[in-house]
């Protein structure tokens, strides 16, 4: 090859490449950005170079690079209202008053024990109204919506005191309606169900309703409570109790498939197998992830290509993250700073950071190319070149 590239005319090797790399002579797939920018309207200027930080990984930096998660920020913690336990009546459950007088002969006992047997009447099951009232003989509408049983009771027997005997009231729900939570989503079985005498916990409705039908690392749970929306990873919850807080009626709780993904760019010879064998883009396939079980889902470094000592690792760190590890953070606006960890992958203490570095959701990992890539390109195209430009020769001879 060496011989034949020495016997070319250097002539028509200056020619052969020129024609190689001519846009118009090869196909395209699009536009080439000259063609774009020369027939755009209006252009403007290049913003300034997005500010970055670059850290090299070592012990120090792995430690609290590590430390922050994936955790939605322990937002079923904080759910407004606390802990609910008690269970309170609501518009549309059917309720049952049973009224007690201490003697016959009162307001709804009478004197003759052989005509009504025991000391007590029960008053016709009622719904609760739109109003949330319902209405007891002697004692008129009371509102009972947003109480306890037990508070119903109170009032039902202050109302009636002054006419029955030493009165007593027991108030029962019968079937509730009002006070019900919705387990609704990527659930084996979703459903509607009363809440529990003593409240209900997240991790038990999602049991209620079959569980999730997706691993606990692709499930987020959102509930929906008061206008206002609350997320969280089922992982998360399973990981801290505090997260699996007690449900309130009309809770409605959401389970979605949201698979954590992150992407590699660069040198690594295989993009994957996700959507085609282009897809630089994959998901995570357990709870956790390193940095070394993701380079090597996507096939390793190109042994070719890749530059060992610059692998990268690209996301948006919090500020007081880089402020509390003792890094100037002054020069960055917000609350999010820009951040590369560098791992230098030609040392072992680089290989065994990369085995304890957590990748997070949405990651780039960039794998850069060796400088002697470029030299190789090069030197394919001079060949290439060379190759057509004998061929040329022969054709002409």
């Amino acid at each position: 090859m060496l011989q034949s590239f020495l016997r070319v005319s250097p002539a028509l090797l200056v020619s052969t490449l020129c024609l190689a790399g001519c846009g118009g002579i090869t196909p395209q797939d699009a536009p080439n950005s000259a063609a774009i920018v020369t027939n755009a309207a209006l252009t403007t200027a290049p913003s300034p170079p997005l500010p970055y930080a670059v850290l090299a990984v070592d012990p120090a930096i792995l430690k609290w690079a590590n430390s922050v998660s994936d955790r939605g920020g322990g937002s079923f913690s904080k759910l407004p209202g606390g802990n609910y336990k008690d269970i309170t009546i609501g518009v549309g459950d059917i309720v049952a008053v049973t009224i007690f007088e201490a003697q016959s002969g009162g307001l709804f006992i009478p004197r003759e024990a052989s005509v009504r047997p025991g000391n007590f009447v029960d008053v016709p099951r009622q719904q609760v109204d739109q109003s949330g009232n319902i209405t007891i003989p002697y004692a008129g509408s009371i509102k009972v919506a947003g109480l306890t049983a037990r508070a119903v009771g109170d009032i039902i027997r202050e109302r009636i005191k002054n006419r029955a005997i030493d009165p007593q009231a027991v108030v029962s729900v019968v079937e509730q309606r009002g006070n019900q939570i919705s387990v609704l989503g990527e659930a084996n079985a979703p459903l509607r169900f009363p809440v529990d005498p003593g409240g209900i916990r997240v991790l038990g409705a999602i049991a209620r309703a079959g569980g999730p039908k997706n691993p606990a690392w692709e499930t987020k749970v959102r509930i929906k409570r008061g206008g206002r929306t609350f997320v969280e990873s089922m992982s998360s919850i399973v990981r801290h109790p505090e997260e699996d807080a007690f449900l309130a009626p009309g809770d409605v709780v959401y389970l979605s498939r949201e698979p954590r993904i992150f992407m590699v760019f660069g040198s690594t010879p295989s993009p994957g197998s996700i959507g085609g064998t282009n897809n630089r883009r994959f998901t995570f396939e357990n709870d956790t992830m390193t940095l070394a079980e993701a380079i090597a889902k996507a096939g390793g470094l190109d042994g070719t290509r890749a530059n060992s000592p610059s692998v990268y690792v690209l996301r948006l760190e919090p500020k007081n993250l880089l402020k509390s590890a003792g890094i100037d953070v002054e020069r960055f606006k917000g609350e999010l700073v820009p951040t590369v960890y560098n791992f230098d992958w030609s040392k072992p203490d680089g290989m065994f950071f990369a085995d304890s570095f957590q990748i997070r959701d949405h990651d780039a990992i960039v794998v850069s190319e060796s400088p002697s890539t470029e030299l190789l390109k090069f030197f394919s195209l001079m060949i290439a070149g060379t190759d057509t430009a004998v061929n040329i020769q022969t054709l002409t001879r």
